[in-house]
């Protein structure tokens, strides 16, 4: 099994937020998660 860090995306329009994410390469980008490693949002300053 192949492993990536991905961000899962999370929130809504114009509000994106994003899950960081260990993933099984052949899954869809919000697929099944290995673990969750943190968060990221791009609206805090």
């Amino acid at each position: 099994m192949a492993v990536r860090i991905r961000m899962k995306m999370l929130g809504r329009k114009h509000r994106p937020y994003f899950r960081i994410v260990a993933i099984d390469s052949r899954q869809p980008r919000n697929g099944r998660i290995i673990e969750e490693l943190g968060s990221y949002d791009p609206m805090v300053k």
